[in-house]
């Protein structure tokens, strides 16, 4: 048998031994069971994407915002009892198109990501310029 390299004596290697097993920790609680019980729904939004959340809080606030609009022309019409409905969603619509106009505007404005790409080793890199033309839409590629 060869000996190892850094070699010490056997009491040193007994002393080692006994020192690092005094100072170990083994956690011995019985692990879980593993079955076939269903999974229990957890409290909360499900998970799910940041562009779902996003869209899930836009449609909250639209939602508010509608209830609040439809409520207080249902609560116009009540109590004038004659109210033109044409010129009461007319008014109590403009709000809530400007808003939604406001809203599509800025989420054109947004800027382009910047995109940096690195490549390691050689690089070919071809540029393809499609024209279709004809009544059957026949695409050449120059």
């Amino acid at each position: 048998m060869p000996e190892p390299v850094n070699s010490m004596s056997e009491e040193a290697a007994n002393t080692e031994a006994e020192r690092l097993i005094a100072t170990a920790f083994r956690d011995d609680s019985p692990v879980p069971a593993i079955g076939d019980a269903p999974p229990v729904p957890q409290p909360g939004r499900p998970p799910m994407s940041a562009k779902a959340v996003d869209d899930t809080a836009r449609m909250i606030g639209a939602s508010v915002v509608i209830a609040t609009t439809g409520g207080s022309t249902t609560a116009i019409l009540w109590a004038s009892g004659y109210a033109n409905p044409a010129v009461v969603a007319i008014v109590f619509g403009a709000p809530t198109a400007l808003v939604l106009a406001i809203a599509r505007l800025a989420k054109r404005a947004r800027p382009e990501p910047e995109v940096h790409q690195h490549f390691h080793g050689n690089v070919t890199q071809t540029t393809t310029h499609s024209k279709n033309t004809g009544l059957w839409a026949k695409t050449n590629h120059k």
